[in-house]
């Protein structure tokens, strides 16, 4: 066991850190005042590699799985909005590469990104107004006519909703079936009742653009049904046996995505740590440094240790994904449960430490506490983490107990036959 970075990982750290520092933090400022979409910055990322096909097959390539979090961690200690905008589209992209066949995935996960200088987004809409978190409760509707599926209902709080290229829509196509009977489908911008609702203004990330995301009677062609009609009908039909089908695309695909936002949430926590070490350095309370009173050093030791913490779990999920490890004990969970409770939890002891100072919107502080909340809630909130982490952990503990009862019987059986004989 090695917790060292080798070279290629600590080089890419230093790359994306820089892109961070030098490209996102300046015009951080605006396109959070502004809620503008930093199309800028997204070429500028191409430019940079941090963008694109390509960085998505340096990420498939890496045997450790720690590309992926390192560059979520770095670009969000730049500027969470941005950062957001420059890698939703690896939402729709992950939902494409789980569900769809090896002819789906070469002719749309181009069309998630663009080629060349071309800018493309991609969006993955799964979120509904009375289904939040609990993809099993979904209402939109896919319905077969003919060579064609018709897609009827409204998603909301979608990352990119509106201005992506292609956006993958999860909907229900047996709604006896709960979420064995869902479809992932690929629907592109410019098709007849698909459009954009409501333009959220939200408290943080909000250089990412997050929309209402309307379907009436939108028709897509059989061949954007994520995996095809044969593999759609043998799920269906084994649901309707009672034979199990596994859990659904949208939970695979929140389940390979889930120590991103983990290392994404670290790195507004650390933003914010470093910032404050910054800001009370030098400075005095009652003639005695801020640095060397014993209830700062206190605040300073805790956001560290869990900071640390955090990333440990992370970076061990990302392993285990990326080396096809199941996480049965629920580490995919665990991951982005810690790392944004954490985020959530520092900022808002960094701003106590800090004081009024802390709130003004001149410093950075105030903004990576805003950014900070949503890691409590999307792809899953924290509550519901804890659902999954529960259940997961039980699961395994069961699976433990019968294996061991599975032994001793095994045990005891060779006794009887060895005393027999």
């Amino acid at each position: 066991m090695d917790f060292r970075l080798n070279d290629e990982q600590l080089e890419f750290q230093r790359h994306c850190h820089r892109f961070a520092a030098e490209v996102m933090r300046p015009v951080a400022p605006y396109h959070d005042r502004e809620q503008a979409v930093p199309w800028d910055v997204i070429r500028e990322a191409r430019k940079w590699d941090l963008h694109g096909l390509d960085l998505l097959q340096k990420m498939a390539t890496d045997s450790h799985g720690l590309f992926s979090v390192i560059y979520a961690e770095e670009l969000h200690w730049g500027c969470a909005g941005i950062a957001l905008a420059i890698q939703a589209s690896s939402l729709a992209a992950a939902g494409i590469a789980a569900s769809g066949t090896p002819e789906q995935i070469g002719r749309w996960l181009p069309e998630c990104y663009g080629i060349g200088d071309e800018i493309k987004l991609g969006a993955y809409a799964v979120t509904e107004p009375q289904a939040g978190s609990d993809v099993k409760s979904l209402r939109t509707t896919a319905k077969r006519d003919g060579d064609e599926w018709v897609l009827n209902g409204t998603k909301v709080f979608i990352s990119n909703g509106g201005i992506a290229d292609v956006t993958v829509v999860v909907a229900t196509v047996d709604p006896d079936l709960g979420h064995r009977g869902q479809a992932s489908f690929v629907v592109p911008k410019d098709t007849p009742g698909f459009r954009m609702g409501k333009k959220e203004d939200k408290l943080g990330i909000r250089a990412s653009q997050t929309a209402e995301i309307v379907l009436e009677d939108c028709r897509v062609p059989m061949e954007n049904l994520l995996g095809g009609l044969d593999k759609l009908e043998r799920k269906l039909e084994r649901a309707r046996s009672g034979q199990s089908s596994g859990s659904s695309g949208a939970l695979a695909t929140f389940e390979v995505t889930r120590p991103f936002v983990g290392g994404s949430a670290i790195g507004i926590a650390r933003a914010a740590y470093e910032w404050t070490l910054d800001w009370l350095e030098g400075r005095e309370y009652e003639g005695e440094p801020l640095l060397d009173q014993q209830r700062v050093q206190q605040v300073i030791a805790d956001v560290a240790t869990e900071i640390e913490a955090a990333r440990l779990l992370v970076w061990r999920a990302a392993w285990m994904g990326r080396n096809g490890i199941p996480m049965t004990g629920g580490q995919g969970s665990m991951s982005k449960l810690k790392a944004g409770d954490v985020t959530m939890w520092a900022t808002t002891a960094l701003m106590d430490l800090v004081g009024p100072e802390g709130a003004l919107t001149d410093h950075p502080l105030e903004k990576f506490f805003r950014d900070a909340k949503i890691y409590q809630l999307f792809e899953g909130t924290a509550q519901v983490q804890r659902l999954v982490v529960s259940r997961m952990q039980v699961e395994e503990r069961r699976r433990t107990l019968d294996e061991a009862a599975e032994v001793v019987a095994d045990v005891a059986e060779k006794s009887r036959a060895a005393a027999a004989a």
